[in-house]
Formats: structure tokens, sequence, C-alpha cells
């Protein structure tokens, strides 16, 4: 094992010592980060969002800024804004950065804002740069925006254009704990206000030297053509007559599905010490990829039928070539 997978594995163990019962959570947030993507949390309250992102960023000890979208935000709040100074008797506007220029942005309730200041975060997210009052402001070169949803409370929300979901790399769903992990959750409370866990930095730069690696992790012609029908399923459903899918899917997902789980499933096979992609690779990261890339029909919505549920079908429907 290479030094810099212990280190991305030391990460992952440390992450999930603070976040119990959610192992999936951890994997993501360290899969998305290692592909240079952003993830989306929806969630039930008090289901370890924020920790999961909290915990981190302590463990890499990079900046973690957190913005609590609410209906009356703006999006200078989130950018930041030109402020008028006077310097040696000049009045002057100086830039001040707002919490997108952190390494990590915990966008809490992304959905409780209207559509422009969803819309100030676009930019930060494709471009990894900020644009204000006409200049251009580049963001840190570790970079990630973990933006949560609650999907019981609706009043007064925004759901998400489809445009801005997709510009997330992943979507994880996060359920409530079992009766376990419940009790362990108790006990790591307790113990974490009896002292101050100590927790053993990790370099920040062996995120960079994992993204090098995992562009050498080599996708043989059949899996790219597993995952480019994975994809096609999801546009052309016709082509399985025998199959539900073309009366529940509306619309297909975009090319940036394809690029996204050819990233994940590279970084998923490098994360189990692997330097080649297998199907189950694929299969691993397929639902946190698409779930939120889908759009339903009437039908398939009237009778409860979820994206996740629709994913599964297609992993039946297609064959690996």
């Amino acid at each position: 094992m290479s030094e810099t997978l212990q280190a991305i594995q030391q990460l992952k163990e440390q992450m999930a010592s603070a976040v119990i019962g959610q192992e999936h959570v951890v994997d993501t947030l360290i899969i998305a980060l290692l592909s240079n993507g952003n993830v989306l949390l929806e969630g039930l309250p008090g289901t370890a969002k924020t920790r999961s992102i909290k915990s981190l960023a302590r463990s890499l000890k990079v900046d973690l800024g957190r913005v609590q979208f609410t209906p009356d935000l703006l999006p200078s709040d989130v950018t930041g804004t030109e402020v008028y100074q006077e310097i040696d008797g000049k009045p002057t506007l100086t830039f001040q950065q707002g919490p997108v220029f952190n390494n990590l942005l915990l966008a809490d309730e992304i959905n409780r804002s209207p559509a422009k200041v969803q819309a100030a975060l676009l930019e930060a997210m494709e471009e990894r740069q900020v644009t204000v009052a006409g200049k251009t402001y580049k963001l840190p070169e570790l970079f990630m925006v973990m933006a949560t949803q609650n999907p019981v409370e609706q009043e007064g929300t925004y759901p998400l254009p489809e445009a801005q979901m997709d510009r997330f790399l992943m979507k994880i769903n996060v359920d409530y704990p079992d009766d376990e992990a419940e009790a362990k959750i108790i006990s790591l409370v307790r113990s974490e206000e009896k002292a101050q866990q100590k927790v053993e930095a990790i370099d920040p730069n062996f995120i960079f030297q994992a993204r090098e690696q995992i562009q050498q992790v080599h996708v043989s012609e059949a899996m790219v053509d597993y995952l480019v029908a994975i994809i096609m399923a999801t546009r052309d459903p016709a082509r399985y007559q025998e199959s539900q899918l073309k009366e529940w899917i509306m619309v297909g997902s975009s090319p940036r599905a394809s690029i996204a789980m050819d990233k994940c499933a590279r970084a998923h096979a490098w994360l189990n010490g692997k330097d080649f992609v297998d199907p189950e690779d694929i299969r691993a990261i397929v639902h946190s990829v698409l779930r939120h890339r889908l759009m339903l029909s009437y039908d398939a919505l009237a009778d409860g039928i979820s994206a996740d549920q629709v994913v599964d079908e297609i992993l039946k429907q297609v064959a690996v070539a």
C-alpha cells in the first residue's frame, strides 16, 4: 500500500470514528473529494450532515466556511462584496472575501434560498472562481461544496433547478442510524463532552497526490461500454421493452453523468487498492451519481417509484459487455 493510499485510508478512519452509522456518507465524501467534485446531501435533521464535513475539515486542517441559506440571503453573502474604505485619504473599494473562499464550504439547507443565491454558487462549483463587480477571483486549489437539504419541510423552500443539480458530482441520501449505531453515538458524545478528541492532521497534499494516481487507473473498453450503456438506458429506455423503464423515466442523464461515473469509479477502484476499474466499482457509485440526474415521470411518482429503484432496474437490464 502506497503512502498516499495509507494517508487517505487514515482520513477515512478518522471520519468514520466521528460519524457513526453513516459509513456510506464518509465513503462518498472521500470519493467526491478525490474526484474534485461537489456533494449534495439530503437527509432528516440530526443525521450528522454538518458533522461529516466538519470532521473532514478537522482531519485535513483546512478552512471550513458555512452559509446558512435563508430566504433573505443575498449572493454577496456567499461570494463576498466590495467595501468602501478610505486609505491615505483616498476613497477605494476593497474586495472582502465571502465564505466561498474557504477550502470546504457547507451550504446548509440550500433549498431555502431563492434561485438568485443558488446561482451564485454555480460559477464557484463549476469554474472554481467568483466574479464580483466585473473582477474574477480564483478559489483555493483544494475546494469542495457540500450542500444539504431537508426533505421533510417543504414550506418556504425553492427546489434546486435541474441545471444546478447536475453540477453536483454525487448525491447522498442520509437515513437515521440503526439501534447499535444509536447507542455508539450516545457513548461518543459522552466521551467528547469529557475531553476534546485529538485528531492527527493529514497533509492536504496527499489529496493532490491521490488525484494524480487516480488518473492512472485503467478503464478498459468493456468497462467504458458498460458505463455508456447505463447512461444510454436513462436516455432511451425504450430499448428495454420488457422493462418499465420507459414508463418511469421522463428525462435521462446528461454527459456530465458519464464523466462523473468515470471519475468516481476510478477513485473507488484506487481506494480499494486496484489499478483498474471493474463492474463492482461502477455499481458501487452509480446510485450516488445518477439519483439526482433522473427526472421521473408522473406515473413513477404516483406509484411511489424512487430514483434508486429506477437505477436498480437499469442495473438489472444492462449487461456487462
